[in-house]
C-alpha cells in the first residue's frame, strides 16, 4: 500500500538536464480540458507542494474554452497555466517541452522550430528552456538529423539547456547523439502497451539517458485517458496491496529501472495525491510475476 505522507521524492531520483528531478513527475497535456483554468492551477501547485519537481507540457497542448483573462472562446495553453500557477519558478523545478507539431501545422526547418522555442518561452515567461524534445511521427518519419542539429543550434545560443526525443526509434536515438547530448527519450510505453520498445528502454538506461513514458496508465486509448481495469493480473495486485490499478501500473513503470521517469497527467487534484502516493509503492517478486 502506498505510503504516508504523500511525496513524490519516495520514487527516488534521476539527474536530468542537470537537474535532480523525482522520478515521479507531472504531464499537463490533460490540464487544457476543463473550461476553467482554477482547478489545472490548483492542480499544479499541489504537484510542487507534494514534491514534483519535473513537469511536461508543449506549446501545443492547447484547446479552446475560458482562459487566463482572455475571455470566453479564446484558446488556452497548458505553458501558461504553468506560468500563472508556478512562476516565479522553484529553482528545483524542471519544464520539459516538445516542439514538433504545432497549430500552422509540423515545424521541420529551422526558421520553424526556433519559432516554436520562442513561443514556448514566451507563454512560460522564461529567458531559456530547461529541456526541449523533438516530436517526431514514429517510424516513418524518417531522418532527424537537419532537425535536432537546428535545436542544437538554438542550445549553442543558450536559449535551450538540454535536448531530448519524443515518439523515437533507436535509429533516431543514434543519429541525435552524433549531433548533441540527449538527455531523455519519451515515449508511449506501458505494462501492456507498446512493449515493443523495451530493448530501446534497455539501451537508454545503458547511455545514461532517461526513459519518460507517456500514456502509461492511457495505454491504447491514448488521449482519452484511463478507463475500466482489463488486466487481471493489474487487478490481483492492487487488491493485494491495497492500492488502485492506476498506482499499480505506475509502480511497474518506475520499477523497470532507475533511468525511468513518469510524468502521469491529470486535472483533479484526487487523481494527482493518488498518482504521487505511487512513488512510495513497492512491488515485490509475487506482484511482478503476476504482472
Amino acid at each position: 500500500m502506498p505510503t504516508d505522507p504523500i511525496d513524490a521524492a519516495a520514487a527516488g531520483s534521476w539527474t536530468l538536464g542537470g537537474h535532480t528531478v523525482r522520478r515521479m513527475g507531472f504531464g499537463s497535456m490533460r490540464l487544457t480540458v476543463a473550461p476553467d483554468p482554477a482547478p489545472a492551477i490548483r492542480v499544479l501547485r499541489e504537484a510542487v507542494a507534494l514534491g514534483v519537481n519535473h513537469i511536461d507540457t508543449a506549446a501545443f497542448y492547447v484547446s479552446p474554452g475560458g482562459t487566463l483573462g482572455v475571455g470566453e472562446g479564446a484558446k488556452r495553453y497548458a505553458t501558461e497555466l504553468i506560468r500563472a500557477a508556478l512562476r516565479p519558478y522553484p529553482q528545483d523545478l524542471l519544464i520539459a517541452t516538445k516542439v514538433g507539431p504545432g497549430e500552422q501545422g509540423w515545424a521541420r526547418s529551422a526558421a520553424q522550430l526556433r519559432a516554436q522555442v520562442e513561443e514556448n518561452l514566451r507563454r512560460l515567461g522564461r529567458d531559456h528552456l530547461d529541456l526541449v524534445n523533438l516530436r517526431l511521427r514514429g517510424p516513418g518519419h524518417g531522418s532527424c538529423a537537419e532537425e535536432f542539429a537546428a535545436l542544437a543550434a538554438l542550445r549553442e545560443q543558450g536559449l535551450i539547456r538540454h535536448l531530448g526525443l519524443s515518439a523515437a526509434t533507436p535509429a533516431h536515438l543514434d543519429e541525435a547523439r552524433a549531433i548533441a547530448p540527449v538527455a531523455c527519450v519519451q515515449n508511449a510505453w506501458g505494462l501492456d502497451y507498446r512493449r515493443g520498445q523495451d530493448e530501446l528502454v534497455r539501451a537508454c538506461g545503458e547511455h545514461g539517458i532517461a526513459f519518460v513514458p507517456f500514456f502509461t496508465l492511457a495505454g491504447a486509448a491514448r488521449e482519452q485517458g484511463a478507463g475500466a481495469e482489463t488486466h487481471a493480473g493489474v487487478r490481483a495486485v492492487a487488491a493485494a496491496l491495497g492500492a488502485s490499478p492506476q498506482q499499480v501500473r505506475l509502480a511497474w513503470a518506475l520499477h523497470q529501472g532507475p533511468h525511468v521517469l513518469v510524468i502521469p497527467g491529470t486535472g483533479r487534484v484526487t487523481h494527482l495525491r493518488e498518482n504521487v502516493a505511487a512513488a512510495g509503492l513497492r512491488l515485490g517478486p509475487p506482484q511482478l510475476a503476476m504482472l
